[in-house]
């Protein structure tokens, strides 16, 4: 005799296993899946990523982009990169599940092509002087620690001239929202007909019309939601760094952090991208914290570790100049430094933002 209990008003039946699976096929066969089967993993209790904690030393990088220079030309390449994969997305290339980011390097007397793409792109220059990106018409020389933005479906090539023997490759940090486009399946390029698009504007010269805490009287937008200065000089970034460190308290878990803006609107450079600059002064020893966005870091100056905890599992990176490291979502990260370091960093926090999805929890 069947004692089991009937089910209470509104409170489905039960099933027995083959039922169950039988019922699975049949909805499956109309291209339809039971939620409750996967409920707790599209709605976890708690922020939850496939990628990992990930440092890219330069010393063993950069062996392998000087390689690439040998192996292959600018122009065949196109874009002479080496992704750096996250461990945890290996074939996908991505960093985290929204952004992408590579070393890109140029041999003097090269020429990467014009092309435009709807991805927004930001170039942090790494190594090497003597080259340039041209963005709309103009161009800009590339010096390390500069922040260089290509806005969506711009124009653009970047060139060595090499002018002079001592002149040397120059390698900077490619950062895109490639996996973001292409969920949105909108992510497309051209090629331009010319190898170089002409220069039509003085360098410099968008600098000087928006960089100045002034905008034109009929101030147009060039680049829609992007900022108008695709060029972010790093002496000016260092200087404010510095004076704000001898003259400002330090924050407690980030140290002195700036994040660069779009001019005419205070909000990040692009739409999809936040990028920030950070000086951790000497015997800096960092409170935890976590975010919702997932961050690449791009070291600058001087020597530290993180610290990077998520589940039991730790990790510690020690970083020096040039190396990249990237946090992932929700991970716990704490920052050190001894003799004091500087670093750059990129996220896709204004999409967070947008949504209101954005979360950070600042740990003591």
């Amino acid at each position: 005799m069947d004692m089991t209990p009937p089910p209470k008003p509104g409170q489905p039946a039960r099933a027995d296993n083959a039922a169950r699976k039988a019922f699975y096929d049949a909805i499956s066969s109309h291209s339809m899946t039971p939620l409750w089967e996967v409920l707790h993993a599209l709605v976890p209790p708690s922020p939850t990523t496939p990628c990992q904690p990930a440092l890219w030393k330069y010393a063993e990088v950069h062996p392998f982009l000087m390689q690439a220079g040998q192996l292959i030309t600018a122009e065949e390449a196109v874009r002479r990169v080496l992704i750096l994969e996250n461990p945890g997305l290996r074939g996908q290339s991505c960093v985290t599940q929204s952004l992408y980011a590579g070393l890109q390097v140029i041999m003097p007397g090269e020429v990467a092509p014009s092309h435009r793409h709807t991805q927004s792109a930001l170039r942090f220059v790494v190594e090497g002087q003597g080259a340039y990106t041209a963005v709309d018409g103009e161009r800009t020389q590339m010096k390390p620690g500069d922040f260089i933005i290509t806005p969506s479906w711009t124009w653009h090539d970047h060139g060595h001239p090499g002018h002079v023997e001592s002149d040397a490759p120059v390698v900077w940090l490619d950062g895109l929202d490639i996996p973001m486009l292409r969920f949105f399946d909108a992510g497309f390029a051209e090629n331009g007909s010319a190898k170089q698009q002409a220069v039509t504007k003085a360098e410099g010269i968008s600098y000087q019309r928006y960089g100045a805490n002034m905008l034109p009287v009929r101030y147009d937008a060039p680049f829609g939601q992007t900022s108008p200065i695709f060029s972010y000089p790093y002496e000016r970034t260092r200087e404010a760094l510095h004076q704000l460190e001898a003259h400002a308290e330090i924050d407690a878990w980030d140290g002195t952090k700036l994040r660069y803006v779009n001019p005419a609107t205070g909000g990040s450079p692009m739409p999809t991208m936040a990028t920030f600059m950070q000086r951790l002064p000497a015997g800096f020893e960092g409170k935890p914290w976590r975010q919702t966005d997932g961050a690449v870091f791009s070291v600058v100056e001087g020597h530290g570790s993180v610290t990077i905890e998520r589940n039991g599992q730790s990790w510690t990176f020690d970083f020096g100049p040039r190396d990249h490291f990237v946090i992932p979502s929700w991970h716990t990260a704490q920052l050190h430094s001894q003799q004091g370091c500087v670093l750059f960093s990129f996220s896709d926090r204004p999409v967070h933002q947008a949504l209101g999805i954005h979360k950070e929890e600042r740990l003591s």
